[in-house]
């Protein structure tokens, strides 16, 4: 009975250590995986009429900001009248939050936890991805087919 409790507590023991290897002090979760380390860095999207960035880091962190490659007039005072303030964030998309990374279903999830959009506060965002290189990833969001063609910043 002795050594089935001793057993079970190195066993215990074990676990945790496991887990804590795949944390940072606060608890977030480190990358782990070729492909997820492969995400870390700041990328820039060089699909058509867009620009953008988006930044993973090692502890698990991502942002991501797109916007529409249009013109976009100054705001004529100091504060946007409503007309304004729709034109300057229509197409705009901003969220920043955790993430993730299947290798198995080649998918990337990002787990927002903040966004320009409040509805999507909360809700993952899950994108197939395929490397054409080190300095290059296709993003294909779960919702639509687009390719969205981002370049690693060197």
């Amino acid at each position: 009975m002795r050594n089935f409790k001793s057993l079970c507590m190195m066993s215990l023991v074990a676990v945790f250590v496991t887990q804590a290897g795949d944390r940072t002090s606060s608890g977030q979760a480190v990358v782990t995986g070729q492909d997820a380390k492969r995400f870390i860095g700041t990328w820039r999207i060089i699909s058509e009429n867009q620009t953008g960035l988006m930044i993973y880091d090692g502890s698990g962190n991502m942002a991501a900001q797109v916007m529409p490659l249009r013109a976009r007039p100054k705001y004529a005072a100091a504060e946007p009248t409503p007309d304004e303030a729709k034109a300057a964030i229509t197409g705009y998309i901003a969220y920043f939050g955790t993430y993730s990374v299947d290798e198995r279903a080649h998918k990337i999830t990002h787990h927002r936890k903040g966004s320009i959009n409040p509805g999507q506060i909360g809700v993952d965002a899950v994108r197939g991805y395929d490397f054409a290189s080190d300095d290059r990833v296709v993003l294909t969001p779960a919702e639509n087919n687009a390719r969205i063609i981002w370049e690693r910043v060197r």
